[in-house]
């Protein structure tokens, strides 16, 4: 994130915060006001709150949550320099990422980045055309993730204006980390 610029005073949304295992760090980085997460799951979002944060930490930094399941940004009232969501895309249904670039497209800055992690489909791992979040989640008990079509993903990206490039790999659970931003306004016309 420091790569793509993140800075204190840099606005973010993390999707899918879980339990704050970024979170905590975010955080901890970023100026008073500036982290806001959603967590539809909210048992893990409390435990983060109450375990992971230290005490004191709520209202020194002031971070803003939401549990809802739609990943709806707007709930905010804000705009974002940056987007995260780390292993959300590998649960996330093709018409849930749909809504999260939407998102990003209404609630970010010009110039915002937008940083995911998926697992790219291949002759092994089959594209997921499942309507429905998969794994666990505030809908489920059942653990397990899914993949998709980097070209997809990318034509997706190409219908809204966007820009996605290629990171490399997760060392921690193998996922691609792919960096999405808005194309310049000469370039999208």
């Amino acid at each position: 994130m420091l790569r793509a610029g993140l800075k204190p005073g840099s606005r973010l949304v993390d999707l899918g915060c879980g339990v704050l295992r970024a979170g905590y760090w975010l955080i901890h980085f970023l100026d008073p006001g500036c982290y806001c997460g959603i967590e539809p799951h909210q048992g893990r979002l409390e435990m983060g709150v109450h375990t992971i944060l230290k005490p004191g930490m709520l209202d020194l930094k002031r971070p803003r949550f939401d549990t809802n399941p739609h990943f709806d940004t707007s709930v905010f009232g804000d705009k974002f320099d940056f987007f995260l969501a780390y292993s959300v895309w590998t649960h996330a249904a093709k018409q849930q990422i749909e809504i999260m670039l939407d998102s990003f497209l209404r609630d970010s800055t010009d110039d915002a980045v937008f940083l995911t992690s998926c697992l790219p489909a291949n002759w092994r791992h089959a594209d997921y055309r499942g309507e429905q979040w998969y794994g666990t989640s505030h809908e489920s008990d059942v653990p397990g993730c899914i993949y998709h079509r980097i070209r997809w993903i990318r034509a997706q990206c190409d219908q809204r204006g966007l820009t996605l490039r290629k990171l490399g790999r997760d060392e921690t659970h193998g996922q691609s980390w792919i960096e999405i931003r808005r194309l310049p306004q000469s370039q999208h016309l």
